[in-house]
């Protein structure tokens, strides 16, 4: 059998490599480093993790908890490998930074079916191929993907807003309605001057993220943080982002002083975005600032805004929710470079790709999780989100739909994670081929 080309040894690649071998079809992973290192990575170790030695919350009553749970269910290498490097972490598992990528870059390397190649990849290969290059894609390789799909597919900066649930959004201090009239897809939250005083104030004292030295902070005029617009004037927000022409209060039938502007991100209305307020604060401080804004004071924050160097496809129009490119059969993508934001979130969809790529070699249909998974909503929300305002998305509750019923906040996470993972383990255990290394059925029951 031809072997399958994985390009990238990140999480997203290395998940996808194991997958892969784990069903026999043989691999050849490449990785560029040690001979050509990135501004971020020190070694050249496979999965090596450059930011936070985090993989996010555990628990029932965490989304990323469920998440960890699917991996754990399917066999990863990754979530096998967090365990044994495991540090103390409070509800989170964290790792040991050497001996998590000593101890896949051992498995990978040793494995038979596994060919390591240390080499630049300047051109999409030929054949089956899985592309897991992650936000610092080489250039030669980002001009590759430009050729083949058109620049407007690849962005190469991260300046995305926070994002909020629905559901926890006070509807009775919010109207719906767009600018001048048009179609009400907005839903907005209005200021009185003194709400916008004080506001304007706290968000010039809020402290910024401090940057590593290898991200990129020269910001494009199109996506300049809402804390560098304050930092121009007292008004230059409100002939931006927070500016309120053309938006009548149905209530009052006039302008507020100004307003914020929440859009849908995702087709069900479960997740909503602040437009206009990419930014570079900190989390607590971001968190802050929108419980300041009227009907969002007990909103929960399901991915926080960020600013930095990332390379990214726009996922919405390239590729399928089972991350094989629309228009590239036998092409695939996972990672960061699919439009995932996290180490955890990146090994999953490394996980589905590389099945997918292994059931493509075998000439056997793809397949999705089902959609209560984590992963199945993760990966359908990067096939039909919005391509116009596409950023990465991250692990939460409003990627899956919620549960029936009048139950408590943590009863509902804790439902919906019971439904999950039982999903998620009754699909995979009717995959056909079985998946080597996946956990029975009757384990489900025991938890992560």
């Amino acid at each position: 059998m031809e072997r399958v080309n994985v390009v990238g040894g990140g999480l997203a690649g290395s998940e996808a490599a194991w997958t892969l071998a784990r069903l026999g079809v043989p691999v050849r992973l490449w990785e560029m480093r040690p001979k050509r290192m990135t501004p971020a990575h020190a070694t050249g170790g496979l999965a090596e993790i450059v930011c936070s030695n985090s993989l996010g919350g555990e628990g029932p009553t965490n989304a990323k908890g469920l998440l960890q749970a699917e991996m754990r269910q399917a066999g990863s290498l990754i979530l096998e490998a967090a365990e044994r490097a495991r540090v103390p972490a409070g509800g989170a598992l964290a790792v040991d930074r050497e001996e998590f990528s000593r101890y896949i870059t051992e498995r990978l390397t040793g494995h038979p079916l596994v060919e390591v190649v240390r080499e630049e990849v300047a051109e999409i290969p030929s054949g089956i191929t899985l592309l897991a290059t992650g936000p610092l894609t080489s250039d030669a390789l980002s001009e590759a993907i430009k050729r083949r799909f058109g620049d407007h597919f690849l962005a190469y900066y991260d300046a995305a807003s926070p994002i909020v649930l629905h559901e926890g959004i006070d509807l009775t201090k919010c109207f719906r309605a767009g600018r001048y009239a048009q179609e009400a897809d907005y839903l907005n939250c209005p200021l009185t001057e003194e709400e916008y005083r004080r506001f304007y104030q706290a968000l010039l004292e809020a402290q910024r993220h401090t940057p590593h030295e290898w991200e990129n902070l020269q910001y494009f005029e199109a996506c300049v943080p809402v804390e560098e617009l304050a930092r121009r004037g007292y008004g230059t927000l409100l002939f931006g982002p927070m500016k309120p022409v053309g938006l009548k209060d149905p209530r009052t039938g006039k302008e507020p002083f100004a307003v914020v502007q929440l859009r849908q991100e995702d087709k069900a209305g479960r997740m909503w975005s602040l437009v206009g307020f990419q930014t570079g604060l900190r989390w607590p401080e971001q968190r802050r600032l929108i419980q300041m804004i009227p009907g969002l004071e007990n909103a929960e924050i399901v991915r926080y805004g960020v600013m930095h160097r990332n390379t990214y496809l726009n996922a919405p129009l390239l590729l399928r929710e089972t991350l094989e490119f629309r228009e590239a059969p036998g092409l695939f993508a996972a990672g960061v470079l699919a439009g995932v934001e996290g180490y955890l979130e990146s090994a999953a969809t490394g996980f589905l790709a590389g099945l997918n790529a292994a059931r493509r070699a075998l000439g056997l249909p793809s397949v999705v999780p089902p959609e209560e998974s984590l992963l199945g909503g993760l990966v359908r929300f990067l096939a039909t989100a919005n391509p116009e305002n596409f950023q990465p998305m991250n692990a939460n509750w409003g990627l899956v739909p919620p549960v029936e019923g009048r139950l408590g906040k943590r009863e509902k996470r804790e439902a919906m994670y019971r439904r999950g993972l039982l999903a998620f383990a009754r699909w995979l255990q009717a995959l056909e081929p079985p998946l080597p290394g996946a956990r029975p059925l009757a384990q489900v029951a025991q938890g992560a």
